[in-house]
Parts: C-alpha cells; structure tokens; sequence
C-alpha cells in the first residue's frame, strides 16, 4: 500500500484467543479506523480457526503481519517440527484448514505503511529484521541502533510485537511502539491496542470479564487444555516484571547472575589448582579474592 493512510489501530499477538479480539474490535476507535495492522502470532493459541476466520472477516481493513508463532504453525502442518515449549502449538496446528495454512504462509514481514502524522512507518513481529528478535522498552541505545540498523532514515516509526507488553520510547529520535497483546497480556489482564492517529500515538487497553472469558475460552474450543492455558495466559498470571527477566537475556544485555557464576566457576578452578592460595583469600575475603582473579584475567 502506497497511499497514505489514516488512522491505523494496531492489535498484536492474539494467539487464538476470540473473546478479547472481539472485545477489541468493538472498540470505537478501531470500528472506525481505516486499518486494523496485527502484528504476528494470530492463531497459535485455543481457537485458532475462529480467529482467522474473524480477522478475514475484516476484509481489506485489516493487514495482518507474520509472526514467529505463524510460522512455527505452518511448519507444524506441514508436518515440521518445533521446539515450542507450550503443547498448544502443535494441537493449533492439527486444526488448521488449507486455507488457514496458506494464508500464515502468505504473511509477509516486515510491512511498510504510509501513515498521516508519522510518514514511513514499518510494522513488524520481533525486529523489523527477524520475527523472533527481541527488544524490550529499557534495551540499550546500542541495541536499538543494531536491530534497526537496516531501516532507511527516513522510516520515522517502527512497530513491534513478540513481548507482550505495551510501550512507546523514542531509539535516538525514531518512534517505538509496542501494542502489547490481545490474547497473552503481560502484567495486565484485558486487550492491549495501540492507535495511531493524526501523528500521535495512543497505548489503549480493553478491559475484560476475566472469568467470563476464561469460561468462553474453554466452552469455545475442543483444546483438552483450554481452561488451564486460559486461566495461565487471559488472566496475566505472568507478571511484565516475570517476562522481562525471562526476555531479558534475549537482547543482549549482560546478565549479572551469568557473571557471577563465571567468576565463581573461576574461584573454583583457582582453588582447585593451587591450594595454597585458600588461606590467603580466607585472609582477606571476597573482595581481595575477586581483585586478585580479576588481575590474573588481564595477564
């Protein structure tokens, strides 16, 4: 698409989950937006027949991205197989028709929009780069600047989702925005939206009956796990703290518990090895014994 458009609602990792999309579509402001963009991972989840078919039904409004988890669901149906952790992926991928599975093999990644207010905007799953790619509101400046180092300069705005959880930071003067999730929320119960409008940029939150939801997840789907995953994932059982140590690793940030173990791992070696080192650092401690390890790593 080419011509410039106006306001864009942008919906992300839905993962099969109907009644929070349809909660979310019925929001006004998406009623009435001229797109709905979804950012991957539509359908590895509980119902993911039924919520193809309601993103169909939004005809040439909506623009749905590819994500890691569409991908991984291809493959599945075709026979692949993958190291997802959560079980409901294969059985997602037992359920797909034909056309479902053509239409996640047909999703492209990235997708570029002309928006009113913002210009060049990109709308991608993990990076612009790579539907698996992770960056998380506090990643680096050096972080930014890598995983977008592709785009041209004058892509004023990217869009991502794959986290999970809702932000908008600027990466050294270029405009970030995670919608958070519809159907796998972190930290907050509800469907997480972004709207896009006239150069600015709202995070938005649908509020759901937690309960009744988990109820039509598991009246409305034949997955024998459906109460249980809702219960886990409609009901934001994971915190964002929980998912930003867990995606925390993915960006490329030192991890100061991988730090320590390594110079434990060296104290362990030093010891092993000589001895007659263990009452000189009984002497003087831990910190005398890190100084001394950390000079022998220089040599």
């Amino acid at each position: 698409m080419s011509s410039e458009v106006g306001a864009v609602a942008v919906l992300s990792d839905v993962h099969g989950v109907l009644p929070v999309l349809d909660a979310v579509l019925a929001e006004p402001d998406v009623v009435s937006a001229d797109l709905v963009v979804v950012t991957g991972d539509h359908a590895a989840g509980p119902q993911p027949v039924e919520v193809l078919d309601r993103l169909r039904s939004l005809g040439e409004r909506a623009v749905l991205v590819r994500g890691n988890a569409d991908r991984e669901l291809v493959d599945l149906a075709r026979g692949g197989t993958t190291d997802i952790p959560d079980p409901v992926a294969p059985w997602a991928a037992a359920q797909l028709r034909p056309d479902d599975v053509a239409l996640l093999a047909g999703l492209p990644h990235p997708v570029e929009l002309t928006v009113r207010g913002f210009g060049r905007v990109v709308f991608c799953h993990g990076t612009p780069r790579d539907d698996e790619e992770v960056v998380l509101v506090d990643s680096s400046l050096e972080r930014w600047a890598d995983v977008l180092g592709g785009l041209d300069p004058d892509v004023t705005t990217v869009v991502m989702g794959h986290t999970h959880m809702p932000f908008v930071r600027l990466a050294d003067r270029r405009l970030c925005v995670n919608p958070g999730s519809v159907g796998m929320p972190y930290g907050r119960a509800g469907g997480s939206w972004a709207l896009l409008r006239d150069g600015q940029v709202e995070l938005r939150h649908t509020p759901v009956d937690v309960e009744a939801t988990v109820a039509a997840v598991a009246a409305g789907s034949t997955y024998p796990g459906a109460e249980e995953w809702a219960r886990e994932y409609v009901t934001s059982a994971n915190s964002d703290a929980d998912a930003l140590r867990a995606f925390g690793p993915r960006d490329g940030r030192p991890q100061p518990d991988l730090i320590r173990e390594g110079i434990d791992q060296v104290i362990h070696d030093h010891l092993r090895t000589r001895p007659k080192m263990k009452g000189r650092l009984r002497q003087h401690g831990l910190t005398r014994r890190v100084d001394e390890l950390m000079d022998g790593f220089g040599e």
